[in-house]
């Protein structure tokens, strides 16, 4: 098979089209095309209206040393195996190992241990995520929150309610990737997210497909226990024996995958009394930002393109502060939500489903911060800088779970909130119009309200007065690093996989399942080593 890059054709295109444009990129007889996929397909909308599908093909051909000799295309190359190879497979006698959390990171070391027969335990401090969804909503809804239970905590982690965003930055050489989102699909992913560019897949699919891998690990041996907290660490010599839960059960376990989210913030707590390696590490804070989802799409696409749904944008600018700001989580036809962890605090996150049909979009409008900004030199500084920012947007919502909200106008013209206009906010339980200038620091506000104002240079409209910011956007990654090595092990505490994005390892759904397969990996290899 060969790999093509680069193929551009129009919207609306034929498939006897792509057919076409393969042929003549290959420069080759239509008889010697055999079968060919698409790999990838994405869009480049730089020239409106005349915006183009980019794609990427796999493509069978008769003698393709020959026409890759005749080509020297720089984008006409072998197709590489994609296809996952087990590292190992379990002995007949072992010690099962351990899988703290159930987000996507432990979702996948677990996945990966069980089909290589090793039969994990996976510790979940929430609940299943039918019951967490019920838990969540229960906040969005009632103003109820459930400190285990909810969008932070629970089957599925944080992703869960999100965009399901499938795409990542990080480099997969071994393309595990795919194997994450050929899992997907197994599990009832619609099989658009082997192709898109950008992926999705949006909260109400998430949960039949968590529910679905959570058989297929049980059926290979795994074992799920819910609302199992670990709270201790048992240890000795710089060696992990086991886990202590809250219910005062101890679990015997030589290795444990640490996979805990970023919003763990008691287990961090834990660890730094217990002396694993742990240390601050820079992450962003900020608001969400919505505007009418149309505005987004002609400023994107230009005229009408419902071939191509809800658009989307990234935005980065550099404040004359030194900060750099930039556009998160992006949530297309989505909703700002509830993402509250703890009793007194306001956070929010960005949410769409897979139609991507909501009236708004929005998106986290961060600040990058160090441990520099931090109020000390401990590792646990970034948690207590999150900790009182999200008390301050308690405050300015009302001491409830109402969120603080403001529009751009306001913001940019330093003035408070007392109504807002024609974009209504989507978040639940409702927002509080203010100002927003009491919930972050001094130099956050000053970047963002630059940066606004030269984002609606890139996209009109995007500092409209009636845009809304809601507050406060705090757990964008986690603050702390858990230290490890190159064998996936703690620094200084063997047997501990620290894995994910709360260990400071993976940002997104992607880069967390690709990390948890790298450390299930490395979990197995170790179990074999020290029979």
């Amino acid at each position: 098979m060969l790999r093509l890059t680069e193929l551009k054709l129009p919207l609306g295109h034929s498939d006897a089209a792509l057919r076409a444009a393969i042929i003549k990129k290959l420069r080759i007889a239509a008889e010697s095309l055999g079968d060919f996929k698409v790999v990838r397909r994405g869009q480049d909308a730089r020239k409106k209206p005349n915006i183009l599908y980019v794609y990427t093909i796999d493509a069978a051909v008769a003698d393709e040393a020959a026409v890759l000799a005749r080509l020297n295309d720089p984008h006409v190359k072998p197709a590489p195996d994609t296809e996952y190879k087990f590292v190992a497979r379990a002995p007949e006698s072992f010690k099962r190992p351990v899988v703290i959390g159930a987000g996507p990171c432990g979702l996948f070391a677990a996945l990966i241990l069980a089909q290589m027969g090793f039969r994990p335990i996976i510790l979940e401090r929430g609940k299943p995520v039918r019951q967490r969804t019920r838990d969540t909503w229960a906040l969005w809804r009632k103003n109820v929150l459930t400190p285990e239970s909810n969008v932070q905590f629970g089957e599925g982690g944080a992703g869960t309610f999100s965009d399901g965003k499938l795409y990542s930055q990080v480099k997969d050489p071994r393309h595990l990737g795919r194997k994450v989102m050929t899992e997907f699909v197994k599990a009832g992913a619609p099989e658009e997210i082997l192709t898109e560019a950008h992926p999705h897949i949006g909260t109400f699919r998430l949960v039949p497909m968590l529910e679905n891998m959570r058989r297929t690990i049980e059926a290979l041996g795994g074992e799920y226990r819910f609302q199992s907290k670990v709270t201790d660490l048992a240890m000795q010599g710089g060696q992990l024996h086991g886990v202590g839960l809250e219910s005062g059960e101890e679990i015997a376990a030589d290795h444990v995958v640490l996979a805990v989210g970023h919003s763990a913030r008691d287990v961090f707590e834990m660890l730094a009394a217990r002396g694993v390696a742990i240390e601050a590490k820079p992450f962003s804070i900020g608001f969400r930002i919505e505007h009418p989802q149309s505005l987004i799409d002609k400023a994107r696409f230009g005229a009408s393109k419902k071939e191509l749904g809800a658009a989307e944008y990234r935005l980065v600018h550099h404040a004359a502060n030194g900060r750099s700001v930039y556009s998160f989580c992006m949530c297309p036809g989505g909703t700002v939500v509830a993402a509250a962890s703890e009793p007194g605090r306001v956070v929010t996150n960005g949410m769409s489903q897979y139609s991507r049909n909501e009236r708004n979009a929005n998106a986290g409008i961060v600040v990058g911060i160090t441990p520099a900004d931090y109020p000390d030199a401990s590792p646990l500084a970034g948690i207590a800088l999150q900790r009182h920012w999200e008390s301050q947007a308690f405050i300015a919502g009302g001491g409830t779970y109402a969120a603080p909200a403001q529009r751009v106008g306001d913001f940019l013209q330093r003035r408070a909130s007392t109504a807002l206009g024609s974009v209504v906010p989507s978040y639940r339980p409702g927002v509080t119009p203010t100002d927003l200038s009491s919930c972050l620091p001094d130099y956050a506000i000053a970047a963002i309200r630059e940066a606004l104002t030269a984002f609606g240079k890139q996209i009109k409209g995007f500092d409209m007065d009636d845009a809304v910011l809601t507050g406060v956007e705090t757990r964008t990654s986690s603050p702390v690093r858990i230290r490890r090595g190159d064998d996936f092990q703690s620094a200084n505490l063997r047997g501990l996989y620290p894995a994910g994005e709360g260990a400071g390892y993976a940002g997104g759904i992607l880069s967390a399942g690709i990390d948890g397969i790298k450390v299930a990996e490395a979990v197995a290899l170790d179990i074999l080593v020290r029979r």
